[in-house]
């Protein structure tokens, strides 16, 4: 049977219908998806062991709950994914400006409209996704804006009393009743506004100026707060604390698979870019490192955490680097390559908070380190290990390329050089493919310019090269090259 169909309380009570309140509607959703062993909160990935678990506890719990955690852990696109646990439609009093429930009205609109119209009184249908209200939380928010207050035009216009509760003007919070209301940065809340949150988490109803209102509203709460606001901007006051059911606590990716899925689904690229830009592995690995390294690094703020944003816009600026580059040349097609990591700098400078010693480095160098250190990294995963202290006149796997640099004068890749003359030019150094062959022979040909290029940064981090920025490129060269021109 539709039951968008049904559309009068004789015909609703006539069909059977059972409301049930919102808490018990997402467990019993939740159950029946357990019992199917179908996937819940699909989308966000890497909490599959750690945060889904603890919210399917708290649902089951028919808990309110704050999801704790730093900037860019997903905490908001977890509340918004609670949606899908929820009814496709539920059946509400026409008109009402809360969602009265028909069987179980609460406002003194919806009494007043069955006492007058019994089985005719109307309904209408409300689907899940206009079930979800959220508010960020700031200083300014009042307990008018959460709650409500007396509407003195209201009063005017209907001629009523102060004293008439008609004249009361419902906030956000009794707009959604039977919703799931989402407060983003609890403790920006003033402490006099979570202390109006009392009452309702507790009881379920509400106080309004000097009416003595029983309503018991039927809400499902979400809260979310990041750490670093306890210390810089506020705090949840303790009582508030007390009557969130459950706190869980979200964290960042713990590996560069989970991050690399998440940039690639949350990464806005058109067709043209993905038909014309083509992005090898190891640029995929070293951009998710580059996240890692600047949750590690000592110029970095831990406390304020490294958003997943930032692997996400990092990516779109790589791409864009490497659009930019082949629609200069007027080429169809195109591979990302590490110079073009350079591009992805201002997406890092404007999402890192420096302590002291970042700030006298400065952001765009900080930025520079964390390439550097994501190369310096990933260079074991691929080829031997590079010692510091190595034996006099004892050959190594790289001495062939540090000996090519050291008879030649080295070489400089522009950035917006052609790919033809890209590729041209690192085929001159032969002692990469004889590295590429003997320890990654698997490598693709669209792969194979990237980690000749990626092998050329790797031994400037170990200093077995160097590597000077020009005006328009970069210089790789021998490190002694400049000692022994002045000697000669």
């Amino acid at each position: 049977m539709d039951i968008k169909k049904i559309n009068t309380l004789g015909d609703l009570i006539a069909s059977g219908y059972q409301s049930k309140n919102i808490k018990d509607e997402l467990r019993t959703n939740l159950r029946h998806k357990l019992l199917a062993k179908q996937p819940t909160f699909t989308g966000v990935h890497g909490f599959e062991n750690s945060v889904i678990p603890e919210l399917e506890r708290a649902i089951l719990s028919r808990h309110n709950i704050n999801l704790l955690g730093l900037r860019g852990q997903a905490k908001t696109r977890l509340a918004r994914k609670m949606v899908e646990l929820l009814d496709e439609y539920i059946p509400y009093v026409t008109g009402s400006e809360i969602n009265d429930d028909p069987l179980h009205p609460i406002s003194r609109f919806a009494h007043d409209l069955i006492a007058e119209k019994g089985n005719d009184t109307p309904i209408s249908w409300l689907h899940r996704s206009e079930r979800f209200f959220e508010k960020l939380a700031t200083p300014d928010v009042t307990v008018a804006d959460l709650i409500g207050d007396v509407d003195p035009i209201k009063a005017a216009n209907l001629k009523l009393s102060y004293a008439d509760e008609r004249v009361i003007h419902f906030g956000m919070i009794p707009r959604a009743n039977r919703c799931i209301f989402v407060i983003n940065e609890l403790p920006d809340l003033q402490a006099r506004i979570q202390v109006a949150l009392f009452n309702i988490l507790q009881e379920g109803d509400i106080q309004i100026r000097g009416f003595k209102l029983r309503m018991p509203l039927d809400l499902q709460f979400i809260f979310t707060a990041n750490p670093e606001d306890y210390t810089n901007r506020g705090s949840i006051v303790t009582p508030l604390k007390d009557r969130i059911g459950s706190q869980i606590l979200t964290h960042y990716p713990e590996t560069i698979e989970i991050a690399k899925t998440i940039t690639h689904q949350e990464a806005k690229l058109d067709e043209n870019q993905s038909s014309l830009v083509y992005v090898p592995n190891l640029a995929k690995d070293l951009l998710e490192q580059v996240g890692f390294e600047a949750r590690e690094s000592e110029y970095i703020d831990a406390k304020s955490g490294v958003s997943a944003r930032m692997s996400i816009t990092a990516f779109e600026n790589l791409i864009s680097t490497a659009e930019r580059r082949a629609l200069q040349n007027g080429e169809a097609k195109t591979t990302v390559r590490l110079s073009d990591f350079l591009g992805i700098i201002p997406a890092i400078t404007g999402k890192v908070e420096l302590v002291y010693e970042g700030e006298q480095e400065g952001a765009g160098v900080v930025a520079q380190y964390l390439i550097a250190n994501a190369i310096h990294t990933f260079l074991p995963a691929y080829f031997p290990k590079i010692e510091k202290l190595e034996k006099q006149n004892e050959a190594t796997p790289y001495t062939e390329i540090t000996e090519w640099f050291f008879n030649e004068s080295g070489f400089e890749l522009t950035d917006d050089c052609s790919d033809e003359d890209y590729k041209k030019i690192l085929d001159e150094v032969t002692p990469l493919d004889h590295l590429i062959e003997k320890y990654q022979p698997e490598t693709s040909n669209s792969d194979k310019y990237f980690l000749k290029e990626f092998i050329l940064w790797a031994l400037v981090e170990y200093n077995k090269l160097s590597k000077e920025r020009t005006q328009d490129g970069f210089q790789f060269k021998d490190p002694y090259a400049k000692f022994i021109s002045r000697l000669s």
